[in-house]
């Protein structure tokens, strides 16, 4: 285990420094590989937990909530999101952006394994690449010229929302350094890429820059903190929503899922999932990873339903342990960490990828909803589960303000109908304002007969030497469309 333990010394020592607001650790470059969640029925056995009051408990899990109006005409109306730590610190992160130079809103959530460092550089960098990606030739030379004459405040691609955290100096040389060389390869492409194309290239050239800069000699040796990065890893699920158009498209890498909430005809909450898990559950992925390697590996390239015996997420960014030529890895990583560093039966690398795969959908005005949420949420309840949740909430949470008609002139019956639901949201006044944390609510106390506070109270007392083995970090976002608009776009 030497090899492991080393690994996890360079992750603690490596990544301190990343961030100047936010700083991470990573205590184990393996986390994903470290077994699954328990179910919630077997802490009814532990004693000596603290409990919690309700205020302790609303105070714990609205620590981390958020809520934006987009005050824009288009497809998104608001968002709410929020995060529930297990990990110390947090291995999850989310982002949200405006592309102030196209109609896209950018919407993620980012669950990182082996600490929180490449999911905290995958957040912070992806939106650029894909905005800029996005950009038709005449704005991309504009700000391809902000960028060498380092005025990017006059040319702005993106407006960030809930941004909390930055990097520290040296390392915002080195990935604008990479930024710059990405950028110009794009003015040197003929033509402009559609959404999907955009998107799929941002995912694969951003993991290759964080190859490339682990393996960079800055005064004849490695950055301890680039190689952290590329040592561990991150799945991400990515929206991009069309203001103007109301198109909307998700990419994935890994086991975080976006689910669309549709309220049908009939009245009824139906769940459409909107991205592919890469992991052993799907059996077109392992079928796609065992078709890539010789036969002789059928055996070893899955194995007890991970990657090589060691791990879960089946595309990521990061986890160059798994990409990187044996060569490398031998001279890079064993050379450092022992050959543990090495996983087993490694022999025609690479045996993971950052590509992701990209659903479209056209929104439609019974498309109230959407929500992206790491896997730590999706353990514990199912996609149609979250969308009557949030349905519900989404009725209920309109009784606590008072009526406003959403547009002028209109008509008697439609006024009817709102005043209808309205009522009807009488019987379902939410304890939380945001979506996020009433989904979290749910998801750690939630019983056929309602939320269960003294479930949630000892889930959230669990000390930290054990939280890990019964909840993961949660991770959500709601999106809520603009169903005026989508009846009726400008």
């Amino acid at each position: 285990m030497a090899g492991v333990n080393a690994l996890r010394n360079l992750a603690s020592h490596g990544n301190n420094r990343i961030c100047s607001l936010q700083r991470v650790n990573l205590p184990c470059v393996f986390r994903k590989s470290c077994g699954g969640i328990r179910q919630f029925r077997d802490t009814a056995h532990i004693t000596n937990v603290p409990r919690l009051s309700p205020q302790e408990v609303n105070t714990v899990l609205r620590a981390n909530e958020f809520s934006c109006d987009i005050n824009i005409t288009g497809s998104v109306k608001s968002y709410d999101s929020n995060q529930l730590p297990s990990n110390s610190p947090i291995e999850d992160t989310r982002a949200e952006a405006r592309c102030l130079n196209t109609n896209g809103i950018l919407i993620g959530v980012f669950d990182g394994h082996g600490g929180a460092a490449c999911a905290q550089v995958v957040a912070k960098r992806l939106f650029n690449y894909i905005s800029a990606a996005l950009l038709p030739q005449d704005l991309l030379h504009q700000y391809a010229s902000s960028l060498e004459s380092e005025n990017t405040v006059a040319f702005p691609l993106l407006e960030n929302y809930n941004d909390r955290y930055d990097f520290v100096h040296e390392l915002k040389a080195i990935y604008l350094k990479s930024f710059k060389e990405y950028v110009g390869e794009l003015l040197d492409a003929d033509g402009e890429k559609s959404i999907k194309a955009a998107m799929e290239q941002a995912f694969l050239r951003l993991d290759a820059d964080l190859s490339q800069e682990a393996l960079a000699e800055h005064d004849g040796r490695l950055d301890r903190r680039t190689l952290a990065v590329g040592l561990s890893g991150a799945v991400a699920c990515v929206a991009h929503v069309d203001m103007a158009a109301a198109s909307l498209h998700v990419a994935s890498v890994g086991d975080c899922q976006a689910v669309l909430g549709v309220h049908t005809e009939t009245g009824t909450w139906a769940a459409t999932k909107l991205s592919v898990e890469h992991n052993t559950d799907n059996p077109a992925e392992v079928e796609r990873i065992r078709s890539e390697h010789p036969s002789t590996e059928n055996d070893t390239v899955i194995k007890s339903e991970r990657l090589l015996g060691q791990l879960a997420p089946l595309r990521a960014f990061g986890d160059f342990r798994y990409k990187w030529s044996r060569e490398v890895l031998k001279n890079i990583v064993v050379t450092r960490y022992g050959e543990e560093a090495l996983a087993p039966h490694y022999y025609t690398p690479p045996y993971l990828t950052a590509r992701p795969d990209i659903t479209y959908h056209r929104l439609t005005p019974r498309d109230k909803f959407m929500v992206i949420a790491s896997d730590g949420l999706w353990d514990l309840v199912s996609p149609l589960q979250v969308v009557r949740l949030v349905g519900e909430h989404m009725f209920g949470k309109v009784t606590l303000s008072p009526l406003r008609l959403p547009r002028k002139n209109m008509k008697l019956h439609e006024i009817s109908t709102l005043l209808k639901q309205r009522h009807e949201g009488l019987n379902k006044v939410p304890i939380d304002r945001n979506a996020a944390t009433h989904l979290i609510r749910n998801a750690l106390g939630g019983t056929e007969c309602g939320v269960e506070h003294s479930k949630i109270s000892q889930l959230l007392s669990l000390s930290q030497e054990v939280v890990r083995l019964f909840r993961d970090d949660i991770t959500v976002t709601v999106v809520y469309f603009d169903s005026d608009y989508l009846r009726h776009p400008i």
